[in-house]
Formats: structure tokens, C-alpha cells, sequence
């Protein structure tokens, strides 16, 4: 059976990132990919330059007219922006506990800017946070939820890994991506304990839409019943072998996409 994901988040009309990086992402996995907007944004792969927000009710009537309708095996959260919205989608979701819901916590915009109001940031850890199977913060998204500074070592990164998952999601999965370093580890915290998971970082500039790539990738394999670790072992494979096939692309002059098709694309070769 083909399953069906769901993803909540914003546009990115250049294809990289966002709602348009999500749904790539499914289909590579071999699912069926939807998708609930939470924001328009004015972008390129050289930075954001506009948001423009969709009304929370009107999210919410976007999530509970895809679930009055279809079977949904899995959720990805992405960018949330507001207070509202977050209230917004934290009500809609409440009643769905049962499946699968990947988080990750857009906030900074790979070019700097800001995805999250300040003010929504204590209504998506004390409302939303608490329905997650898997919370997937990079290194200054750990730190703004939790109002600490940045980690700069793996001691710093477990710690921050279990007070974030201490605040309700059941695993966390702390991205090492923005450590000052030739390794790009990352750290599973679940309730079995820590798992690190061990990369090279890959020398390229293409990485726009990495953070909503793997979470997509993450929530896919979940819906297909792996396991979280499986799950984190899978779609960090995925991402990098994205990564690696993305000088394949010759799209915009900034951060590039990711090769999201590099199993089917063999003319990208």
C-alpha cells in the first residue's frame, strides 16, 4: 500500500525548500505527497525577501479538509511563523495522536532570515511540541527553543537533545550541520537512550532546503512503519546522496537545491 503524508508548511517558489522540497521529497520516497500552506513566501536561492501568512483558520480548514477525507500515515510540520497559526494547527492535529508527525522547527531561513515570530516560539514548544514523534532542530533552532546559547560540542549537543525532548516530542534528533568542523554529527535522543549518527561534511553551497528535505524524508519512512532510528538512518543516506547529486542542478546563483530525484533522474548523470 502507497501511504499518504502530510505536509504543513510554507512556499519557497524557487523549488527548494518549503512545501515544494517537501513534496519532492515524498515522491522520491515512494509516497503520496499533500500539502496544507502556512505562508507565501518571496525567495530565491539568494535569500527571503517577503512572507505573506495565511489566516490560522484557513489552515486549519486546509488540515481538517484533508483528514475528513483521507487516510493520512504521517505528518510533516515545517514552517509554522505565528502564534495563531501554531494554536492554529495544534488544535487541528490534537485528535490525530495515532500517527506519526515529524516537526521541524523552521525559524531562521538559510540566508538569515526570520521564519518565526518570537512570540510564537513558547506557543510551539508548550502546544505543538508535546505532539511530536520527532522533533528535528538544527544546532540554532535547539538553542533558540530551549533560550540557550548555540552548542559547540557534542557534550553540549546530547544535553540540549534531552532537555528538548524533557518539553513532550517523543525522540529529538539534533542536527550537527553548524558545528565549527569537518564532521556534521547528529544525535538521536529517545527514550532508549542517545544514538549518534556519524557524516562528513560535503563540500558544496547547494544545500537550501536540507532541514525540510530529511524531515519529509523522515516522516515518509515513518509512514511506512520504520522505526525512528531506522528512519534517521534512512533518510540521512537519502540526503546526502541529494547533497552529493546537487551540482547535477544549475538553479540560481546562492544556497542551490538539492538533487532530490538522483535515483531517477539519469540523465542528471
Amino acid at each position: 500500500m502507497i501511504r499518504n503524508v502530510l505536509s504543513i508548511a510554507g512556499s519557497d517558489p524557487s523549488g527548494g525548500a518549503g512545501i515544494q522540497a517537501d513534496l519532492k521529497a515524498f515522491s522520491a520516497r515512494g509516497v503520496y505527497g499533500m500539502a496544507v500552506l502556512t505562508a507565501l513566501t518571496a525567495q530565491n536561492t539568494q535569500g527571503v525577501s517577503g512572507v505573506h501568512l495565511v489566516p490560522p483558520q484557513f489552515v486549519a480548514d486546509q488540515i481538517n479538509a484533508v483528514f475528513a477525507d483521507v487516510r493520512v500515515d504521517a505528518v510533516k510540520i515545517g514552517m509554522i511563523a505565528n502564534a495563531g497559526i501554531a494554536d492554529a494547527v495544534a488544535a487541528a492535529l490534537a485528535d490525530h495522536r495515532d500517527i506519526p508527525i515529524v516537526i521541524d522547527p523552521v525559524m531562521i531561513a538559510k540566508g538569515g532570515a526570520a521564519l518565526l515570530a518570537p512570540e510564537a516560539v513558547d506557543v510551539l514548544t508548550r502546544r505543538l511540541l508535546p505532539l511530536a514523534t520527532l522533533l528535528t532542530p538544527n544546532l540554532p533552532e535547539a538553542a533558540a527553543l530551549l533560550h540557550q546559547s548555540v552548542a559547540t560540542n557534542r557534550a553540549e549537543m546530547a544535553e540540549q537533545a534531552e532537555r528538548l525532548r524533557a518539553l513532550g516530542p517523543a525522540a529529538v534528533l539534533v542536527k550537527g550541520g553548524h558545528l565549527d568542523s569537518d564532521e556534521s554529527p547528529d544525535v538521536l535522543a529517545t527514550a532508549a537512550g542517545l544514538h549518534w549518527f556519524e557524516a562528513r561534511r560535503v563540500p558544496t553551497k547547494n544545500t537550501h532546503g536540507t532541514g525540510c528535505t530529511l524531515s519529509s524524508a523522515l516522516a515518509a519512512e515513518l509512514a511506512k512503519g520504520a522505526s525512528v532510528q531506522e528512519a534517521v538512518a534512512i533518510a540521512k543516506d537519502y540526503l546526502a546522496d541529494a547533497v552529493a547529486a546537487a551540482g547535477n542542478l544549475t538553479v540560481g546563483s546562492g544556497h542551490g537545491p538539492v538533487q532530490h530525484f538522483y535515483a531517477l533522474w539519469k540523465d542528471s548523470e
